[in-house]
């Protein structure tokens, strides 16, 4: 059996530079070195000879394309942030989901005594990941390009738009989660994100997060919009094996940053949730007044204190 780490393994070299070395080779003050590879996520090694030449040659691309005027520093960390979170999320994600199916498939076709599963699993899929990463950013570069082109015919600043906002929870998700085994919970979580995910896509919605019993989304049409919030109590609500769902659609300006969507309808969205019965919809009347009325049966519910924006009358839609 090979005495490799499986970090090793995947890093491909052994660390022998300082965090120092580093920054000198990219060309980058210590200081700067050092704040960049926190923002993507990694802790910081002191003095240790804990980094590669690969380190340096990431490290370097940020110095050429800062010295080169196309970004300066400060975007330059912002990106990095976003694919550090991204990167981490998405290895613990594969991680969690391949490790135990790695080490049956390295036993059940005969993995080699001098390899380890991580090693053997790399050999065979490794370049196959990166291949489909790639792609896949690819074609979200493609799409998030084409909504920005698209807002930048619509409005000066493409960063700002109208777009209705959509949060769906599961009920009881702390209650539930104190009742049933982490296996179980795990499953319901993993079922309730994919199957979220698939409507949301499905009625052209992106899906901006997950945050394991609730998940927040957008389109740019309100019917869509109550089309994706329906298909997901379909999906989730009516199936006697998962939870019931409550979900909350507003209507309004929001602002795009960083893969993310901040604003007064986001946060109004997650409130109407708090007063929605199980497996309905309810809205704000911005989106209620833009919802067809031959489609879309809507029904003004009592007056009530919503935190964060006084007394609101949310408004219940079911399909006509």
């Amino acid at each position: 059996m090979s005495d490799e780490s499986p970090e090793l393994s995947l890093l491909g070299e052994e660390p022998q530079l300082t965090a120092a070395e580093v920054a000198e080779r990219a060309g980058l003050p210590l200081g700067r070195a050092r704040r960049l590879w926190r923002t993507l996520g990694f802790p910081e090694q002191g003095d240790a000879p804990a980094y590669t030449e690969a380190d340096v040659e990431a490290l370097r691309l940020v110095t050429d394309l800062v010295g080169e005027g196309i970004i300066d520093f400060d975007i330059a960390l912002n990106v990095a942030r976003g694919v550090g979170l991204s990167m981490s999320r998405l290895a613990d994600w594969e991680v969690g989901e391949l490790v135990h199916h790695v080490d049956e498939a390295f036993v059940e076709h005969g993995g080699d005594e001098d390899s380890t599963p991580v090693d053997w699993v790399l050999e065979r899929f490794g370049q196959r990941f990166e291949e489909l990463l790639i792609y896949a950013w690819r074609r979200h570069l493609a799409a998030a390009v084409a909504r920005m082109e698209s807002l930048r015919a619509i409005d000066a600043d493409p960063h700002t738009t109208d777009l209705s906002v959509g949060f769906a929870d599961i009920v009881g998700f702390t209650a539930l989660s104190n009742e049933v085994s982490r296996d179980r919970i795990g499953e319901l979580v993993e079922i309730f994100e994919a199957r979220c995910g698939d409507v949301i896509a499905r009625e052209n919605g992106r899906l901006i997060k997950s945050m394991g019993d609730a998940v927040l989304y957008v389109n740019d049409d309100p019917l869509a919009a109550f089309a994706t919030a329906e298909g997901i109590i379909n999906v989730i609500g009516r199936d006697p094996r998962m939870p019931d769902v409550r979900v909350g659609l507003a209507t309004g300006g929001v602002v795009l940053r960083l893969g993310d969507v901040f604003g007064p309808p986001v946060n109004l969205a997650a409130r109407l949730t708090q007063v929605a019965r199980r497996n309905r919809i309810i809205v704000d009347h911005a989106t209620a007044d833009l919802l067809p009325a031959d489609q879309i049966e809507s029904r003004p519910l009592p007056p009530r204190p919503v935190r964060g924006f006084g007394v609101v009358e949310p408004v219940a839609v079911r399909r006509a």
